[in-house]
């Protein structure tokens, strides 16, 4: 008699690139898994090597955008539910249990939004936004993809979404110098993405919107009752603000040159 094999009930997609230092730590909390796929866009570290002591679906390609990367890590999940997590991310016990017991069930949601914990420098940030800062990760594989989009990638599903407990821990920032360097990054890959959808630079908008960012992150979200790391986020995330349409104002000069 011919035995079938069973569908796995969950996996586990991560993308990674160089993180040597988050990825053990963020499978360590996945290990009960049915099924971990881990996608690759070039490390040049022991990434892919320290990925092997927890799973054989590993999976090499070249970066084609954070949306587009983990479509292609779902594509190879073979799960009837998927949880997705980011490499600076951990799954406490609470939250373990509360997954398996979704996926268990006979549950009426499509997916399920989870919570995170912001950590910077260690330190937990409840204010700024920063906390609940709810996201889409555990879904029905045949009901969700992601937004195919540079950064901010999202999941969309087709279906009604519940909400999980217990947060996510997610440490996100080691420093400040951290902080500047990928947020850098995420500015110029938005600035593209609003291009792409047709947004066009507004005059002055490189002064009143960085100083209205400051404002609701330190007044309207309380950024002031975290003390002076509240005050340094709320400039942080003003200067992200600035850059952001600083680069749109660069790219849409580059356009209309480039159109003479």
């Amino acid at each position: 008699m011919k035995t079938v094999k069973s569908v796995p009930q969950l996996s586990v997609i991560v993308i990674a690139l160089n993180q040597q230092a988050n990825l053990v730590p963020c499978l360590e909390t996945v290990r009960w898994a049915d099924e971990i796929v881990v996608v690759d866009s070039g490390s040049r570290d022991r990434t892919l090597e320290l990925a092997q002591a927890f799973t054989d679906r590993i999976f090499t390609i070249d970066w084609p955008g954070f949306g587009a990367a983990k479509n292609y890590a779902l594509d190879r999940a073979t799960g009837e539910w998927i949880l997705s997590l980011d490499t600076d991310e951990r799954v406490p016990e609470a939250l373990r249990d509360e997954i398996i017991s979704a996926v268990q069930g006979n549950s009426p949601y499509a997916g399920y939004r989870v919570a995170r914990r912001n950590y910077f420098g260690g330190r937990w940030v409840r204010y700024l936004g920063w906390y609940p800062d709810y996201t889409l990760r555990l879904f029905q594989r045949d009901k969700g993809r992601f937004r195919e989009r540079a950064v901010h990638e999202e999941v969309v599903v087709d279906g009604p979404v519940g909400v999980l407990p217990t947060p996510l821990d997610h440490y996100s920032y080691t420093d400040v110098s951290d902080y500047l360097a990928r947020q850098d990054r995420y500015a110029r890959l938005a600035a593209a993405e609003m291009l792409k959808e047709g947004r066009r630079p507004i005059a002055g908008e490189l002064f009143w919107r960085p100083l209205c960012h400051f404002l609701k992150l330190y007044l309207l979200r309380l950024g002031f009752l975290e003390g002076r790391l509240g005050y340094t986020l709320a400039l942080l995330g003003s200067l992200y603000n600035f850059l952001k349409y600083h680069y749109l104002r660069e790219l849409d000069g580059h356009r209309e040159m480039d159109s003479e």
